[in-house]
């Protein structure tokens, strides 16, 4: 079952990426007594993620929270690791927390994977954004397959 408007998010871990190596994140750290921007992407690195999604929810990130939002986080089906370079790449650093789920075992309990076995990408997350106030989704905007333009950061800006 796909969460949806009005439901709590789930417990979970997650990992990210600090000076000290990867580290576990729990989505209590998240979203408790928070405005989060939550946004996945098919994967790190990949086309429209590279010069499309990410890039805007950066270069948009001030104008994000100064709505109110008092974290951005990107969150993709890939390890710890290529989310640090690539948050590195895309100079994320005090705008998106990036968060690795490297197994897709919180998107699976979100009920927003996607399998891309056929194309060799294995299983991954649907491309969306979703608003969540103190663990409870506000907005959730999911993609159509192969899609970019519901979740994008001018799309979360017109909703905040």
């Amino acid at each position: 079952m796909t969460i949806a408007v009005g439901d709590k998010i789930p417990a979970g871990k997650l990992k990210t990426m600090t000076a000290e190596g990867p580290k576990d994140i729990s989505t209590d750290e998240i979203f408790n007594g928070k405005k989060v921007v939550l946004f996945a992407v098919p994967g790190a690195f990949t086309p429209t993620c590279s010069a499309k999604h990410l890039p805007g929810f950066v270069e948009k990130a001030a104008e994000i929270k100064a709505k109110g939002v008092d974290t951005i986080a990107c969150i993709a089906v890939n390890d710890a690791f290529v989310m640090g370079a690539w948050g590195k790449v895309q100079n994320t650093d005090g705008k998106v927390l990036m968060l690795a789920d490297g197994a897709a075992a919180y998107t699976k309990q979100l009920g927003l994977d996607l399998d891309l076995t056929g194309p060799g990408m294995g299983v991954r997350s649907k491309r969306y954004a979703m608003l969540v106030d103190n663990g409870t989704v506000k907005a959730l905007n999911v993609e159509a397959p192969g899609a970019f333009e519901v979740s994008s950061a001018d799309a979360i800006l017109r909703a905040l």
